[in-house]
């Protein structure tokens, strides 16, 4: 049966604990590899393009081919992480981002870029699973969606890391394509510039401590009590194992088939949480994140102008998450989500009908604006990435982490993770072709995504600002926003 509320639980400090911030900073290090290894592809795609002469189809399979490592990475993730903790899964992922970065940078041709980008994708998808299930276990609830949108904080930063390093390493040898160092081209010293990272999360996970519910599950309440009490701010840590021993059902071993339910065959909200990742993706953020360049470049852009303006947006997306910290525990996660999907609707319908009026070449290839139509596609594609940064960017992590029942959350993760990076491979590869039918239509699809994304948060995402983990129920409905009772299962 569903809570509406959280049951009576072991009192927190109410001072948010230096220590939990430092162990979600350093587990939040996956989150900025995460957002450096899906956006150093976009300083070399062209280049990779020319380097092994790619027909535009086959550019987007290239581009995309990380994420279906992303998908399988994420999908089992939570499988390792409940046999094997938390922190293994962080060193596994560690690694795996230090080999993709060394073989991108020496990849020989195509096929073997591909590999190496599918390696990376897997440490992604990894780190996309355990960074928000992590912090979530770790954080008071007072102060864990705060804690929660640093999962999203590294993501940008790290995306703007990445494409900062893009134009430095461009600028300096001339171009993406021009050699720098080492008699390696530019664009190959972007992908190997991860490896630094990487090895800083290695080293980081190193001295994490343990997830108190994966350490409660294992029968290690000593331990889990020292990370409740040292890091967690838990007064009573007797208490909060004991309530953190009941939700987990101890005596049932988490499989995926915990996640079964009588709606198409899983629990309602197991499916929230992949539509949520779903319509995360299908708003087309990636699009301007991994062919924002292409995109400048074609209204008139040059390669440096390009990439200066994508650093720009880079930065506001950093500028904005940092808003959503501070307002994601005061307002909640729905208002917060609300806003962003009616936002985002606005600005992409802006950006739908700004492409209408675009001067195409004989190929479809938009060369100019009508009047000041191209100024209108920018603040466009600008403020979506205001709304998106704010909302939905860093609220879907804060919810995945910590809307899922400690017994299936890092199953139930895996899941929506997956289906988030399938999502995503779906609207990278499938940009190009959109592209070729004309971007009013890309960005029209968006913008109706982005209309459902609103009305599926109204009727079916729920408030859990506040609310203890141990008080999520994995057979729960919801109502505009709030947990109703479940009469079945």
């Amino acid at each position: 049966m569903a809570s509406t509320s959280s049951p009576p639980s072991a009192p927190a400090s109410s001072r948010l604990n230096a220590r939990v911030v430092t162990i979600s900073v350093g587990a939040a290090l996956g989150g900025f590899l995460f957002g450096f290894d899906s956006s150093v592809i976009n300083g070399a795609v062209e280049s990779i393009e020319g380097e092994f002469d790619l027909s535009a189809a086959f550019t987007g399979v290239a581009v995309a081919s990380a994420l279906l490592g992303c998908a399988v990475g994420a999908w089992f993730a939570g499988t390792i992480a409940n046999r094997h903790g938390r922190i293994r899964v962080m060193l596994i992922a560690a690694i795996l981002f230090l080999i993709s970065a060394v073989g991108s940078g020496l990849a020989v041709g195509i096929w073997d870029l591909v590999l190496w980008r599918i390696i990376g994708g897997l440490a992604v998808g990894a780190a996309s699973v355990i960074a928000p299930a992590y912090i979530a276990e770790v954080s008071p609830s007072k102060f864990r969606g705060r804690l929660g949108s640093l999962q999203q904080l590294a993501i940008v930063m790290g995306i703007f890391a990445a494409l900062l390093t893009g134009q430095l390493f461009a600028d300096a040898a001339g171009g993406a394509a021009e050699q720098l160092w080492f008699g390696l081209e530019a664009w190959r010293l972007m992908f190997m510039a991860e490896a630094v990272p990487a090895v800083i999360y290695g080293v980081a996970a190193l001295r994490l401590p343990e997830s108190p519910r994966y350490l409660v599950g294992r029968s290690r309440d000593d331990e889990a009590a020292e990370v409740l009490r040292l890091f967690s701010g838990v007064q009573d840590v007797d208490a909060k194992i004991k309530e953190i021993e009941d939700s987990l059902h101890r005596e049932e071993k988490q499989t995926l088939r915990d996640l079964r339910g009588h709606v198409l065959g899983l629990k309602p909200i197991v499916w929230t949480g992949i539509l949520l990742s779903v319509f995360q993706q299908f708003v087309g953020i990636n699009v301007i994140f991994y062919y924002s360049n292409t995109l400048w470049q074609s209204v008139g852009f040059g390669e440096s102008e390009a990439f200066l303006t994508s650093t720009i947006t880079s930065v506001t997306n950093i500028a904005v998450t940092i808003v959503a910290i501070m307002l994601v525990d005061r307002i909640g996660r729905r208002l917060l989500l609300l806003i962003g999907s009616t936002g985002m609707t606005v600005s992409l319908g802006l950006m739908a009908i700004a492409f209408s009026q675009a001067i195409t070449d004989g190929a479809g290839e938009v060369t100019d604006f009508e009047g000041s139509w191209g100024t209108v596609a920018v603040i466009g594609a600008n403020s979506f990435v205001v709304f998106f940064g704010a909302t939905w960017g860093p609220v879907v992590w804060v919810l995945l982490g910590e809307m899922f029942p400690n017994r299936i959350r890092a199953s139930a993760l895996a899941v929506a993770a997956a289906a988030q990076w399938l999502a995503n491979w779906a609207i990278t590869v499938s940009f190009p072709s959109f592209a070729s039918i004309g971007l009013t239509f890309a960005y029209g699809f968006y913008a109706t995504m982005a209309l459902l994304s609103l009305l599926f948060v109204f009727f079916r995402v729920p408030e859990t600002k506040g609310m203890e983990l141990e008080a999520m129920d994995a057979d729960v409905h919801v109502k505009r926003g709030k947990f109703v009772e479940s009469t079945r299962s």
